[in-house]
């Protein structure tokens, strides 16, 4: 009696470790949810704004930051969205607004018994005292103007020289002549057909000789040209009213 007790109950063993054998894994446990920091709640939120106030550089800054530092959050997955576009969108806002702050405009500059306008902006090559300028002048006795002012002994052109020129890449032709009165600038002789070129470009590049330093090539960041700082001049010598 004793020993059927015994094999009953060791079977009754076996079976229970063999039933616990063939329970089914535990599932494993769902990955972490990411905590969000107040301080990504603060950028997204900042992030969101910029974009909607087109302040595209910096939004791009603030964005960039939020995928590098917060990569596996929904909040990055938003920015990557739209971050390659604002960056581009940025970046063109950028130079545009770069580009502007090369022109220098004066208006109603008393000049030689007459009144003048000036747009004028600065070459991108040469020291503080050997960089030229690209001058657009409207003057009550001469009319309109456009010229590149030098240094020293300024340039060398014979009658009416051809210039080789690039606009954004595109080679094209300026002629340009030297004035009578002798100061160091040559003179473009088509005003108005420069200006409208001009002002469908972001560079300029022209290829002339130095009589100081010989053959040189002169570019021009022009694409921040703004047409209403150089007003044309009524009757009188004053700036038209537009």
């Amino acid at each position: 009696m004793t020993r059927s007790r015994s094999m009953i109950a060791t079977m009754i063993a076996i079976s229970l470790l063999a039933s616990a054998c063939s329970k089914p894994a535990a599932p494993p446990a769902p990955p972490a949810t990411p905590v969000v920091s107040k301080q990504l709640l603060q950028e997204y939120a900042m992030y969101q704004q910029l974009v909607e106030a087109e302040s595209l550089e910096l939004a791009g800054e603030i964005g960039d930051g939020i995928v590098e530092r917060f990569p596996n959050t929904a909040q990055a997955a938003e920015v990557r969205k739209t971050l390659a576009d604002v960056k581009a969108k940025g970046q063109t806002a950028g130079d545009e607004k770069r580009m502007s702050r090369l022109w220098i405009y004066q208006t109603g500059v008393s000049e030689s018994g007459g009144s003048q306008n000036t747009a004028s902006i600065y070459s991108n090559e040469g020291g503080a005292n050997e960089r030229v300028r690209l001058i657009l002048r409207r003057h009550s006795a001469w009319g309109l103007s456009v010229y590149i002012f030098g240094n020293g002994k300024g340039f060398n052109c014979k009658g009416v020289c051809k210039l080789p020129a690039m606009l954004d890449g595109e080679p094209t032709t300026i002629a340009a002549y030297l004035p009578e009165t002798g100061e160091p600038a040559i003179f473009i002789n088509d005003e108005k057909g420069f200006i409208a070129k001009m002002q469908k470009a972001k560079k300029i590049s022209i290829d002339l000789q130095s009589r100081d330093n010989g053959n040189q090539t002169l570019s021009f960041d022009v694409g921040g040209y703004d047409e209403s700082k150089f007003p044309a001049l009524a009757k009188g010598g004053k700036s038209a009213k537009k």
